[in-house]
Formats: C-alpha cells, sequence, structure tokens
C-alpha cells in the first residue's frame, strides 16, 4: 500500500467526519438554504457584508440574507470541496499504482463516482428547496463516503474469524442500522424530531393514534413546494418520530446481540466493545433530545454518534473471517 495514499486516506477519513458533523449543524440551525444558489453564495464565492447592504440581492435570489447561515452552509461547502478533492487524489494515486501489491484501486474508484453523485445532491438539495428525499439521500451519501474512506484507511488491518452465524447477523444488524439513518434523516428533514415531546411515551400513548402514516412516508410532494420549517401537519410528524423510534429499538437489539456475540471471543473483544459503548452513547443522546427539548449541542452530537457507531460496524465487517 502506498504510504501517501495511505496518509490520505486516513486523513480523509477524519475530515469526512467533521463534514458529516458540520453538515448535520448546519440542517439543525436551519441554514440548509443559508445560500439560495450553487455553489456559490448569492452568486458568490465569499459572503461579505455587502451582501447585506445590496437592495437587490434578496429581489434577485428570492430571499434576505443572513450573513450568519449562508456562513454556515459555505464553511461546509468548502470543507466538502476539500474533501472531494483529496477523493480525486486517491482514486488517481491507486489507478496509477494498481499493479503494485496491496494497493487499492477498486474502491476508490466507487468513491469516486459517490462524491460526484453527492456534489449533485448537495446541488439538489438547494435548488429543491430541502425536499426530504435529497436531504437523506445527502445524508446516506456522506456516509457512505466516510465508511468508504475509513475502510481504505484500515487497509491491510488483521482478521479474526467468527462464525457464519454471527456473521449473518453482523450484516441484519447493519442493514437495520442503515434503515434507522435513514428515519432519522427523514426525521430530521420533515422537523419531527420534537412531535413526541415525552418519552418513552408518545403523545402520551404507547401506539399515538393520531399518527398519519399515509402522510408521513410520501417520498415526493411535486417540484417547487419550500421544504424550509417542514410542510407536514402534526399527526404525519408524529408518525415519522414514533417510527423512527420502533427502528431504534430494532436497530439496538439487533447491534446489541451483535456486539455481545463479538464480546464472547477474545479475538473480537474490543471490536465488541467498541459497537455496544458505541450503541450506549447513541441511546443516551437520542432519549436526551426528546427529554430535554432538541438541544443543538446534543442534536448535533447525536449525529456524530450515528457516523460513530457506523464506523464500528463497518470495522467490525472489514476485519470478520467467516469460519
Amino acid at each position: 500500500m502506498d504510504r501517501t495514499f495511505l496518509w490520505l486516506a486516513r486523513f480523509a477519513t477524519v475530515l469526512a467526519f467533521f463534514v458529516v458533523t458540520i453538515g448535520a449543524w448546519v440542517r439543525l440551525t436551519d441554514a440548509g438554504l443559508g445560500c439560495p444558489d450553487w455553489p456559490g453564495c448569492y452568486g458568490r464565492l465569499v459572503v461579505s457584508e455587502e451582501l447585506v447592504a445590496d437592495p437587490e440581492i434578496a429581489g434577485e435570489f428570492g430571499r434576505a440574507v443572513d450573513t450568519g447561515k449562508a456562513w454556515r452552509e459555505m464553511i461546509h461547502r468548502y470543507l466538502a470541496s476539500a474533501l472531494g478533492l483529496i477523493c480525486v487524489f486517491l482514486a488517481a494515486i491507486g489507478w496509477r499504482k494498481r499493479h503494485q501489491p496491496g494497493q487499492a484501486w477498486r474502491v476508490p474508484l466507487v468513491l469516486l463516482g459517490v462524491v460526484i453523485f453527492q456534489g449533485l445532491l448537495g446541488m439538489w438539495t438547494v435548488t429543491l428547496l430541502l425536499k426530504p428525499l435529497i436531504v437523506v439521500a445527502h445524508l446516506v451519501g456522506g456516509l457512505s463516503t466516510l465508511s468508504l474512506l475509513y475502510w481504505l484507511a484500515r487497509t491491510g488491518s488483521s482478521g479474526f474469524a467468527v462464525s457464519s452465524r454471527l456473521g449473518r447477523l453482523g450484516w441484519v444488524a447493519a442493514a437495520a442500522l442503515l434503515l434507522q439513518i435513514v428515519l432519522g434523516g427523514w426525521t430530521s428533514a420533515n422537523y419531527a424530531a420534537l412531535a413526541c415531546p415525552d418519552f418513552p411515551t408518545c403523545q402520551t400513548q404507547w401506539w399515538p393514534a393520531i399518527a398519519d402514516f399515509e402522510e408521513g412516508f410520501v417520498l415526493w410532494r411535486g417540484l417547487g413546494v419550500d421544504y424550509e420549517g417542514g410542510v407536514l401537519d402534526h399527526p404525519a410528524r408524529v408518525a415519522i418520530h414514533f417510527v423512527h423510534r420502533l427502528g431504534a429499538l430494532a436497530a439496538s437489539l439487533l447491534l446489541l446481540a451483535f456486539g455481545v456475540g463479538l464480546l464472547k471471543h477474545p479475538v473480537s473483544k474490543a471490536t465488541g466493545a467498541a459497537i455496544l459503548l458505541a450503541l450506549a452513547l447513541q441511546i443516551s443522546l437520542g432519549v436526551s433530545i426528546v427529554v430535554l427539548g432538541v438541544p443543538l449541542a446534543v442534536a448535533v452530537a447525536h449525529n456524530a454518534a450515528a457516523a460513530l457507531l457506523l464506523l464500528t460496524v463497518v470495522h467490525a465487517h472489514q476485519r470478520i473471517q467467516q469460519s
């Protein structure tokens, strides 16, 4: 494995984690449309107070300038662009040295394709006015980028053998986690985080009678709809939040079983412990969001912990060798 390639992969993994976390911060501070155009911000690459003083800007873009939101969005774009450039370098190095023993080149090419599509999703997030389906796809793309980079950064790490049964359980747990991340993104994109303000019940009921599941999971509502602040009524948001809780329960049980299974074997004990610790952190943060009323720091940490939990599962699957 080329040392420059490995160093870039490790640096990019850390950067990708920050990009994902800052993306959550941008979304949670309602700065997703802080720049209503793409790739610039109100037609410029740098935000300045001159934008606020120009009376024609708001009319041209149909939105008043908020420099705080604009800067948050542009910081995210700057970091994401830097990450994308590093991924291009990784693909180039991998392809150029593909004949060297142990050099990864197929995964970097897949990563490059994901990053290109992720850039398109970033553009569509803005131009389609925070359409929830695009926002969720953008989140999944960011976490896919992070996971692929981590896989590259850990290339060559030693493995351990597990039973085929535990290996299958690991894949089911990983699928449940991915689905739960999608549900979390759907909850956030539809501003449903406080639709159930009580815990462990929802609307004081174990199964909320007012939940409108059909309306809550309409994936596409046409073009031209501005989703900033959400467009769904309360029963639909209750349904989304409640399904997210059910998903959390299912995913947690599967990850718990997978983590405990790994914990039972000395060679995989550390990996199992990492999954269980990340799971405990994520559950604690999820409950705290409801109990404390969605404080920004806790909500951002909840997104970061989801990425961390995903990485522990990716780490496990990279090392598993079924016996």
